[in-house]
């Protein structure tokens, strides 16, 4: 499975914040900052939900009190 391989070294996040932005226009750049804001935001949500699967482990497979 793909899941098995070693994750790449770097990042897209990455390789954006090396890019030089002087050839992007004024419009280009707010599209650019649209779309980041759009991939932040999906990155918050599913975040928010791996924290959730991972709260709800901890609760299924938190050992008991006496």
């Amino acid at each position: 499975m793909d899941e098995d391989l070693p994750r790449p070294k770097g990042d897209a996040a990455s390789a954006l914040a090396k890019e030089l932005l002087d050839p992007y226009s004024h419009d280009e750049l707010g599209e650019r900052i649209e779309l980041l804001e759009v991939e932040i935001d999906r990155v918050k949500t599913h975040r928010a939900k791996v924290a959730a699967h991972r709260s709800a482990a901890d609760a299924l497979f938190k050992p008991r009190s006496s």
